[in-house]
Protein backbone atom coordinates (compact mmCIF):
# COMPACT_ATOMS: atom_id res chain seq x y z
CA UNK A 1 0.00 0.00 0.00
CA UNK A 2 1.41 3.31 -0.28
CA UNK A 3 0.73 6.77 1.19
CA UNK A 4 -0.61 10.35 -1.08
CA UNK A 5 -0.80 11.89 2.27
CA UNK A 6 2.42 13.47 1.96
CA UNK A 7 1.85 14.95 -1.62
CA UNK A 8 -1.66 16.86 -0.40
CA UNK A 9 -2.16 19.80 1.42
CA UNK A 10 -4.82 21.65 3.15
CA UNK A 11 -5.95 24.91 2.79
CA UNK A 12 -4.99 27.56 4.88
CA UNK A 13 -7.39 26.54 7.68
CA UNK A 14 -7.04 22.98 6.81
CA UNK A 15 -10.81 22.52 6.22
CA UNK A 16 -12.76 21.94 3.59
CA UNK A 17 -10.29 20.07 1.38
CA UNK A 18 -10.25 20.91 -2.11
CA UNK A 19 -11.02 17.84 -4.25
CA UNK A 20 -8.32 18.30 -7.61
CA UNK A 21 -8.42 16.44 -10.83
CA UNK A 22 -6.22 13.55 -10.74
CA UNK A 23 -3.92 14.48 -13.64
CA UNK A 24 -3.50 18.70 -12.48
CA UNK A 25 -1.61 17.34 -9.28
CA UNK A 26 1.76 17.79 -10.91
CA UNK A 27 0.57 21.53 -11.03
CA UNK A 28 -0.45 21.27 -7.52
CA UNK A 29 2.72 19.60 -6.13
CA UNK A 30 5.30 19.07 -8.39
CA UNK A 31 7.22 15.64 -8.78
CA UNK A 32 6.30 14.55 -5.71
CA UNK A 33 2.28 14.97 -7.03
CA UNK A 34 3.23 13.40 -10.07
CA UNK A 35 4.08 10.42 -8.65
CA UNK A 36 1.22 10.13 -6.50
CA UNK A 37 -0.96 10.78 -9.43
CA UNK A 38 0.54 7.73 -11.26
CA UNK A 39 0.44 5.87 -7.51
CA UNK A 40 -3.05 6.33 -7.92
CA UNK A 41 -3.87 5.33 -10.91
CA UNK A 42 -1.94 2.01 -10.41
CA UNK A 43 -3.74 1.13 -7.33
CA UNK A 44 -6.85 1.89 -9.22
CA UNK A 45 -6.04 -0.52 -12.16
CA UNK A 46 -5.28 -3.21 -9.62
CA UNK A 47 -8.26 -2.78 -7.20
CA UNK A 48 -10.23 -2.96 -10.76
CA UNK A 49 -8.57 -5.66 -12.05
CA UNK A 50 -9.51 -7.91 -8.61
CA UNK A 51 -6.43 -7.27 -6.12
CA UNK A 52 -8.27 -7.10 -2.37
CA UNK A 53 -5.19 -5.54 -1.75
CA UNK A 54 -5.63 -2.32 -3.06
CA UNK A 55 -5.49 0.65 -0.76
CA UNK A 56 -7.95 2.95 -2.48
CA UNK A 57 -11.45 3.45 -1.25
CA UNK A 58 -13.94 4.52 -4.35
CA UNK A 59 -17.05 6.89 -3.83
CA UNK A 60 -19.62 8.71 -6.70
CA UNK A 61 -19.20 12.45 -6.70
CA UNK A 62 -23.09 13.51 -6.07
CA UNK A 63 -23.81 16.58 -7.65
CA UNK A 64 -25.55 18.64 -4.90
CA UNK A 65 -26.22 21.83 -3.70
CA UNK A 66 -25.51 23.38 -1.49
CA UNK A 67 -22.78 22.28 0.92
CA UNK A 68 -24.31 21.75 4.47
CA UNK A 69 -22.30 20.75 7.30
CA UNK A 70 -23.78 19.46 10.18
CA UNK A 71 -22.85 18.15 13.70
CA UNK A 72 -21.67 18.78 17.48
CA UNK A 73 -20.11 22.39 18.68
CA UNK A 74 -17.07 21.36 20.64
CA UNK A 75 -17.04 24.57 22.72
CA UNK A 76 -20.42 24.07 24.40
CA UNK A 77 -21.71 20.38 22.95
CA UNK A 78 -24.51 21.94 20.84
CA UNK A 79 -25.91 20.49 17.50
CA UNK A 80 -25.40 23.09 14.88
CA UNK A 81 -26.25 23.04 10.90
CA UNK A 82 -23.96 25.27 8.47
CA UNK A 83 -22.54 26.47 5.21
CA UNK A 84 -18.77 26.67 4.48
CA UNK A 85 -18.33 29.70 7.02
CA UNK A 86 -18.64 26.92 9.92
CA UNK A 87 -14.46 26.74 9.97
CA UNK A 88 -14.07 31.09 9.76
CA UNK A 89 -12.05 32.31 12.65
CA UNK A 90 -15.33 33.18 14.20
CA UNK A 91 -17.88 30.16 12.98
CA UNK A 92 -20.78 31.08 11.52
CA UNK A 93 -23.51 28.54 12.53
CA UNK A 94 -26.98 27.99 13.43
CA UNK A 95 -28.16 26.18 16.55
CA UNK A 96 -31.51 27.27 16.64
CA UNK A 97 -34.52 28.54 14.19
CA UNK A 98 -34.12 31.85 15.29
CA UNK A 99 -30.51 32.30 13.73
CA UNK A 100 -31.16 30.80 10.79
CA UNK A 101 -34.31 33.31 10.27
CA UNK A 102 -32.61 36.09 11.49
CA UNK A 103 -29.52 35.61 9.21
CA UNK A 104 -29.70 38.16 6.65
CA UNK A 105 -26.41 36.16 5.48
CA UNK A 106 -28.39 32.82 4.69
CA UNK A 107 -30.32 33.53 1.11
CA UNK A 108 -33.96 33.38 1.93
CA UNK A 109 -34.39 30.55 -0.20
CA UNK A 110 -32.06 28.26 1.75
CA UNK A 111 -33.64 28.84 4.83
CA UNK A 112 -36.94 26.54 4.91
CA UNK A 113 -34.30 23.57 4.01
CA UNK A 114 -31.85 24.57 7.22
CA UNK A 115 -35.03 24.95 9.22
CA UNK A 116 -35.42 21.43 8.07
CA UNK A 117 -31.87 19.73 8.53
CA UNK A 118 -31.55 21.63 11.66
CA UNK A 119 -34.37 19.49 13.11
CA UNK A 120 -33.88 16.32 11.79
CA UNK A 121 -29.68 15.96 11.49
CA UNK A 122 -30.15 16.79 15.38
CA UNK A 123 -31.57 13.29 15.65
CA UNK A 124 -29.26 11.44 14.00
CA UNK A 125 -26.85 11.09 16.98
CA UNK A 126 -23.70 12.48 14.61
CA UNK A 127 -20.37 12.78 16.57
CA UNK A 128 -18.35 15.35 15.60
CA UNK A 129 -19.09 17.17 12.47
CA UNK A 130 -20.23 15.77 8.52
CA UNK A 131 -20.05 17.62 5.62
CA UNK A 132 -22.29 16.92 2.73
CA UNK A 133 -24.09 17.88 -0.40
CA UNK A 134 -28.14 19.14 0.25
CA UNK A 135 -30.00 16.93 -2.74
CA UNK A 136 -33.34 17.65 -1.98
CA UNK A 137 -36.57 18.66 0.70
CA UNK A 138 -39.79 17.11 0.12
CA UNK A 139 -40.91 20.34 -1.51
CA UNK A 140 -38.46 20.25 -4.28
CA UNK A 141 -39.33 16.57 -5.79
CA UNK A 142 -41.18 16.31 -8.80
CA UNK A 143 -42.86 13.40 -11.19
CA UNK A 144 -41.72 13.36 -14.45
CA UNK A 145 -42.15 10.97 -17.56
CA UNK A 146 -38.96 9.95 -18.99
CA UNK A 147 -38.78 7.62 -22.52
CA UNK A 148 -42.55 6.40 -21.08
CA UNK A 149 -41.62 6.03 -17.76
CA UNK A 150 -42.90 7.57 -14.51
CA UNK A 151 -39.78 8.97 -12.15
CA UNK A 152 -39.59 10.99 -9.03
CA UNK A 153 -37.39 13.72 -9.85
CA UNK A 154 -34.71 15.74 -7.94
CA UNK A 155 -32.30 18.30 -9.59
CA UNK A 156 -30.20 20.31 -6.80
CA UNK A 157 -28.07 21.80 -10.09
CA UNK A 158 -27.13 20.36 -13.15
CA UNK A 159 -28.12 16.68 -12.88
CA UNK A 160 -31.52 15.32 -12.46
CA UNK A 161 -31.38 12.30 -10.27
CA UNK A 162 -34.37 9.94 -11.32
CA UNK A 163 -36.26 7.01 -8.99
CA UNK A 164 -38.64 4.98 -10.40
CA UNK A 165 -41.81 5.69 -8.89
CA UNK A 166 -43.20 2.91 -6.13
CA UNK A 167 -39.81 1.40 -5.81
CA UNK A 168 -38.36 1.19 -2.36
CA UNK A 169 -35.93 3.74 -3.25
CA UNK A 170 -39.10 6.02 -4.08
CA UNK A 171 -40.96 5.13 -1.48
CA UNK A 172 -37.88 6.40 1.57
CA UNK A 173 -37.67 9.44 -0.70
CA UNK A 174 -41.00 10.15 -0.64
CA UNK A 175 -41.34 9.67 3.04
CA UNK A 176 -38.18 12.02 3.76
CA UNK A 177 -38.35 15.62 4.57
CA UNK A 178 -34.42 16.25 2.94
CA UNK A 179 -32.00 14.17 1.22
CA UNK A 180 -28.21 14.48 1.85
CA UNK A 181 -25.00 12.76 0.74
CA UNK A 182 -22.35 12.63 3.58
CA UNK A 183 -18.74 12.68 2.14
CA UNK A 184 -16.42 14.20 4.85
CA UNK A 185 -15.56 13.64 8.26
CA UNK A 186 -14.15 16.46 11.06
CA UNK A 187 -12.67 16.25 14.18
CA UNK A 188 -11.35 17.49 16.62
CA UNK A 189 -10.93 20.11 19.87
CA UNK A 190 -12.00 22.89 18.70
CA UNK A 191 -14.05 24.04 15.15
CA UNK A 192 -11.28 26.38 14.36
CA UNK A 193 -8.72 23.76 14.53
CA UNK A 194 -10.99 20.56 13.40
CA UNK A 195 -9.07 18.23 11.03
CA UNK A 196 -10.89 16.82 7.83
CA UNK A 197 -10.65 13.48 6.13
CA UNK A 198 -12.60 11.96 2.89
CA UNK A 199 -15.11 9.40 3.34
CA UNK A 200 -17.75 9.16 6.38
CA UNK A 201 -19.22 6.32 7.78
CA UNK A 202 -23.11 6.51 8.27
CA UNK A 203 -23.85 3.38 9.90
CA UNK A 204 -23.57 4.23 13.26
CA UNK A 205 -26.11 6.97 12.67
CA UNK A 206 -29.61 6.85 13.67
CA UNK A 207 -32.48 6.25 11.38
CA UNK A 208 -34.52 8.73 10.58
CA UNK A 209 -37.21 7.97 8.23
CA UNK A 210 -37.67 11.79 7.47
CA UNK A 211 -33.98 12.15 6.37
CA UNK A 212 -32.71 10.59 3.03
CA UNK A 213 -28.71 10.12 3.48
CA UNK A 214 -26.08 8.05 1.56
CA UNK A 215 -22.46 8.31 2.32
CA UNK A 216 -21.42 8.12 -1.56
CA UNK A 217 -19.41 4.66 -1.64
CA UNK A 218 -19.24 2.93 -5.14
CA UNK A 219 -21.33 -0.27 -5.29
CA UNK A 220 -20.78 -2.49 -7.98
CA UNK A 221 -23.55 -4.63 -6.71
CA UNK A 222 -23.58 -6.94 -9.88
CA UNK A 223 -20.09 -7.69 -9.43
CA UNK A 224 -18.90 -6.23 -13.28
CA UNK A 225 -16.56 -3.33 -12.74
CA UNK A 226 -13.55 -5.78 -13.35
CA UNK A 227 -11.06 -4.87 -15.82
CA UNK A 228 -10.83 -7.37 -18.34
CA UNK A 229 -6.92 -8.39 -18.96
CA UNK A 230 -7.34 -6.33 -22.30
CA UNK A 231 -8.60 -3.34 -20.27
CA UNK A 232 -5.72 -3.99 -17.78
CA UNK A 233 -3.29 -4.06 -20.36
CA UNK A 234 -4.78 -0.77 -21.92
CA UNK A 235 -4.21 1.21 -18.09
CA UNK A 236 -0.68 -0.31 -17.86
CA UNK A 237 0.27 1.04 -21.17
CA UNK A 238 -0.67 4.21 -20.43
CA UNK A 239 1.13 4.00 -17.14
CA UNK A 240 4.36 2.97 -18.83
CA UNK A 241 3.75 6.12 -21.12
CA UNK A 242 3.32 8.30 -18.26
CA UNK A 243 6.36 6.96 -16.71
CA UNK A 244 8.71 7.13 -19.56
CA UNK A 245 7.83 11.13 -19.63
CA UNK A 246 8.24 11.58 -15.90
CA UNK A 247 11.56 10.54 -16.22
CA UNK A 248 12.06 13.49 -18.62
CA UNK A 249 10.78 16.12 -15.92
CA UNK A 250 13.75 17.67 -13.85
CA UNK A 251 12.53 18.74 -10.45
CA UNK A 252 14.55 21.85 -10.16
CA UNK A 253 13.02 22.53 -13.56
CA UNK A 254 9.93 22.06 -12.98
CA UNK A 255 10.03 23.74 -9.31
CA UNK A 256 11.15 26.87 -10.72
CA UNK A 257 8.29 26.77 -13.53
CA UNK A 258 5.74 26.43 -10.81
CA UNK A 259 7.19 29.20 -8.60
CA UNK A 260 6.03 31.42 -11.69
CA UNK A 261 2.66 29.88 -11.89
CA UNK A 262 1.96 30.68 -8.23
CA UNK A 263 3.30 34.08 -8.49
CA UNK A 264 0.92 35.20 -11.40
CA UNK A 265 -2.12 33.48 -9.52
CA UNK A 266 -1.16 35.47 -6.03
CA UNK A 267 -0.68 38.64 -8.27
CA UNK A 268 -4.75 38.68 -8.77
CA UNK A 269 -4.44 40.69 -12.22
CA UNK A 270 -2.56 37.90 -13.63
CA UNK A 271 -3.85 34.90 -12.19
CA UNK A 272 -5.59 34.39 -15.49
CA UNK A 273 -2.37 33.63 -17.23
CA UNK A 274 -2.10 30.79 -15.18
CA UNK A 275 -1.93 27.24 -17.09
CA UNK A 276 -4.66 26.11 -14.96
CA UNK A 277 -6.79 28.57 -16.23
CA UNK A 278 -5.51 28.45 -19.77
CA UNK A 279 -6.41 24.73 -19.49
CA UNK A 280 -9.76 25.07 -17.61
CA UNK A 281 -10.50 27.36 -20.97
CA UNK A 282 -9.62 24.84 -23.38
CA UNK A 283 -11.63 22.17 -21.18
CA UNK A 284 -14.77 24.53 -20.89
CA UNK A 285 -14.60 24.64 -25.12
CA UNK A 286 -14.48 21.55 -25.38
CA UNK A 287 -11.04 21.35 -26.97
CA UNK A 288 -9.09 18.00 -26.72
CA UNK A 289 -5.45 18.53 -26.30
CA UNK A 290 -4.21 16.65 -30.04
CA UNK A 291 -1.30 19.01 -30.82
CA UNK A 292 1.13 19.15 -27.48
CA UNK A 293 3.25 21.64 -29.61
CA UNK A 294 0.16 23.62 -30.34
CA UNK A 295 -1.28 23.83 -27.24
CA UNK A 296 2.34 25.23 -25.47
CA UNK A 297 2.25 27.60 -28.16
CA UNK A 298 -1.27 28.24 -27.54
CA UNK A 299 -0.43 29.17 -23.72
CA UNK A 300 2.28 31.78 -24.87
CA UNK A 301 -0.26 33.71 -26.49
CA UNK A 302 -2.74 33.11 -24.01
CA UNK A 303 -0.22 35.01 -21.03
CA UNK A 304 0.37 37.62 -23.60
CA UNK A 305 -3.16 38.26 -24.78
CA UNK A 306 -3.98 38.68 -20.69
CA UNK A 307 -1.54 40.93 -19.78
CA UNK A 308 -2.38 43.13 -23.32
CA UNK A 309 -6.34 43.10 -21.94
CA UNK A 310 -4.89 44.47 -18.36
CA UNK A 311 -2.53 47.27 -20.48
CA UNK A 312 -5.98 48.27 -21.87
CA UNK A 313 -7.58 48.83 -18.59
CA UNK A 314 -4.74 51.20 -17.87
CA UNK A 315 -5.06 55.08 -17.98
CA UNK A 316 -1.87 56.25 -17.69
CA UNK A 317 0.80 55.58 -19.90
CA UNK A 318 3.20 54.78 -17.21
CA UNK A 319 1.76 52.13 -16.10
CA UNK A 320 1.22 50.54 -19.78
CA UNK A 321 4.46 50.55 -20.32
CA UNK A 322 5.46 48.72 -16.99
CA UNK A 323 2.50 46.11 -17.69
CA UNK A 324 4.32 45.59 -20.81
CA UNK A 325 7.81 44.91 -19.45
CA UNK A 326 6.17 42.75 -16.71
CA UNK A 327 4.64 40.95 -20.26
CA UNK A 328 8.10 40.49 -22.04
CA UNK A 329 9.61 39.31 -18.86
CA UNK A 330 6.94 36.90 -18.00
CA UNK A 331 7.20 35.26 -21.22
CA UNK A 332 10.73 34.97 -21.73
CA UNK A 333 10.24 33.03 -18.77
CA UNK A 334 7.52 30.82 -20.49
CA UNK A 335 9.43 30.06 -23.31
CA UNK A 336 12.30 29.41 -21.47
CA UNK A 337 10.16 26.37 -20.21
CA UNK A 338 8.67 24.85 -23.62
CA UNK A 339 10.32 21.75 -23.61
CA UNK A 340 9.29 21.15 -20.20
CA UNK A 341 6.07 22.27 -20.57
CA UNK A 342 5.28 19.56 -23.55
CA UNK A 343 6.32 17.08 -21.21
CA UNK A 344 4.25 18.02 -18.36
CA UNK A 345 1.34 17.85 -20.59
CA UNK A 346 2.44 14.77 -22.45
CA UNK A 347 2.52 13.35 -18.90
CA UNK A 348 -1.21 14.75 -18.00
CA UNK A 349 -2.34 13.72 -21.17
CA UNK A 350 -1.17 9.65 -20.54
CA UNK A 351 -2.80 10.16 -16.97
CA UNK A 352 -5.59 10.82 -18.65
CA UNK A 353 -5.77 8.34 -21.20
CA UNK A 354 -5.48 6.05 -18.20
CA UNK A 355 -8.37 7.62 -16.16
CA UNK A 356 -10.50 7.47 -19.00
CA UNK A 357 -10.68 3.79 -19.01
CA UNK A 358 -11.10 3.80 -15.36
CA UNK A 359 -14.03 6.27 -15.57
CA UNK A 360 -15.74 4.68 -18.55
CA UNK A 361 -15.51 1.38 -16.20
CA UNK A 362 -17.03 2.84 -13.83
CA UNK A 363 -20.01 4.25 -15.87
CA UNK A 364 -20.94 0.89 -16.72
CA UNK A 365 -22.37 -0.54 -13.39
CA UNK A 366 -25.70 1.05 -12.33
CA UNK A 367 -25.83 3.15 -9.87
CA UNK A 368 -28.79 2.97 -7.39
CA UNK A 369 -30.34 6.12 -9.59
CA UNK A 370 -30.95 7.02 -13.35
CA UNK A 371 -29.30 10.45 -13.71
CA UNK A 372 -30.30 12.90 -16.76
CA UNK A 373 -29.71 16.71 -17.73
CA UNK A 374 -32.58 18.63 -18.98
CA UNK A 375 -31.95 20.17 -22.34
CA UNK A 376 -34.62 21.88 -24.65
CA UNK A 377 -35.01 18.68 -26.58
CA UNK A 378 -36.33 16.97 -23.62
CA UNK A 379 -34.29 14.77 -20.69
CA UNK A 380 -30.86 13.45 -22.43
CA UNK A 381 -29.10 10.51 -20.31
CA UNK A 382 -26.14 11.47 -18.41
CA UNK A 383 -23.32 9.57 -16.54
CA UNK A 384 -22.46 10.33 -12.84
CA UNK A 385 -20.74 13.55 -12.05
CA UNK A 386 -17.70 11.48 -11.36
CA UNK A 387 -15.77 9.72 -8.86
CA UNK A 388 -13.60 10.29 -5.89
CA UNK A 389 -10.45 8.06 -5.17
CA UNK A 390 -9.79 8.21 -1.55
CA UNK A 391 -6.45 6.39 -0.35
CA UNK A 392 -7.25 4.42 3.11
CA UNK A 393 -3.96 4.80 4.22
CA UNK A 394 -3.55 9.00 4.11
CA UNK A 395 -7.41 9.66 3.64
CA UNK A 396 -6.78 12.04 1.45
CA UNK A 397 -8.43 12.19 -2.31
CA UNK A 398 -8.73 13.10 -5.67
CA UNK A 399 -11.41 13.45 -8.64
CA UNK A 400 -11.96 11.31 -11.26
CA UNK A 401 -13.95 13.65 -13.49
CA UNK A 402 -14.78 13.14 -17.59
CA UNK A 403 -14.06 16.71 -17.65
CA UNK A 404 -15.35 17.09 -21.40
CA UNK A 405 -18.68 15.63 -20.76
CA UNK A 406 -18.82 17.68 -17.50
CA UNK A 407 -17.88 21.02 -19.40
CA UNK A 408 -20.35 20.27 -21.71
CA UNK A 409 -23.47 19.57 -19.70
CA UNK A 410 -22.74 22.94 -17.59
CA UNK A 411 -22.59 24.77 -20.60
CA UNK A 412 -25.68 22.87 -22.49
CA UNK A 413 -28.08 21.83 -19.59
CA UNK A 414 -30.65 23.69 -17.94
CA UNK A 415 -29.81 24.13 -14.42
CA UNK A 416 -31.92 23.96 -11.49
CA UNK A 417 -31.95 28.10 -11.27
CA UNK A 418 -32.74 28.47 -15.25
CA UNK A 419 -36.04 27.12 -14.91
Amino acid sequence: MFSFASYLQEDAQGKNLHLEHLEDEILNFGIGGARGAINFLQALRDMLSGNARSSINMTVKWDGAPAIFAGVDPSDGKFFVAKKSVFNKTPLLYKTRKEINDDPKLPQALKPAFLIALEEFGKLGIKGVLQGDLMFTSSSLETEMIDGQRFTTFQPNTIVYAVPRYSDLDRQIRSAKIGVVWHTTYSGQTLEKMSASFGANISGLRKNKAVWMDDATYRDESGTATFTKAETNVVTGHLATAGRLFQRIKKTELDAMLRLQRQLESQGKTAGATLKTYANSKVRAGEKITNVTAYVNGYEKWVSDKFDVQTEKLKQEKSKKENERKKQEVLREVKKYRNLLINVISFQNALVDAKMVIVRKLNTIKQMMDTFVRTKQGFKVTNPEGYVAIDRVGGNAVKLVDRMEFSYNNFTAIKAWDR
